[in-house]
């Protein structure tokens, strides 16, 4: 790989860290702004919502404040396993909600409250980049 395509790359992967930062800023905005409403239509209760809400506003905005000081072989890593989670928990709730039970809703929403969390205490806690050029060359 040429030194201008591991620039390139690393661009890329940045600007994928910062939008899913900037989805999880607007869906945690979305949560609170409309508690009530997508509270109601999936059976969990207004101040949960408001909960996973925040929870989804800090761990949005963590991700894209660390996205110069992290590696992003720590970012691509802590996406892939957070976005693993959210299928799986996604899964579970609609299986709990085909079969007639009423958790499903609180399964994903508590996953949306609880991941962004475990997001933000794992990226804080990773080391800082080394150097965005020595990242790029060993990329």
């Amino acid at each position: 790989m040429t030194r201008a395509e591991a620039v390139a790359s690393s661009t890329t992967h940045r600007v994928g860290a910062i939008a899913d930062g900037a989805v999880k800023v607007m869906l945690g905005a979305a949560f609170i702004i409309g508690a009530g409403g997508f509270g109601e239509l999936l059976g969990v209760s207004t101040w949960l919502m408001v909960v996973a809400g925040v929870a989804l506003l800090i761990g949005g905005g963590v991700e894209i404040r660390y996205v110069r000081s992290r590696s992003m072989r720590t970012y691509l890593r802590l996406m892939v396993l957070y976005d693993s989670g959210w299928v799986l928990a996604t899964l579970v709730g609609l299986l709990m909600a085909w079969q007639g039970g009423s958790a499903g809703g609180e399964v994903w929403i508590g996953y949306q409250t609880a991941a962004p969390i475990m997001l933000t205490a794992l990226l804080v806690a990773a080391p800082p980049a080394v150097d965005a050029r020595a990242e790029n060359a060993a990329a």
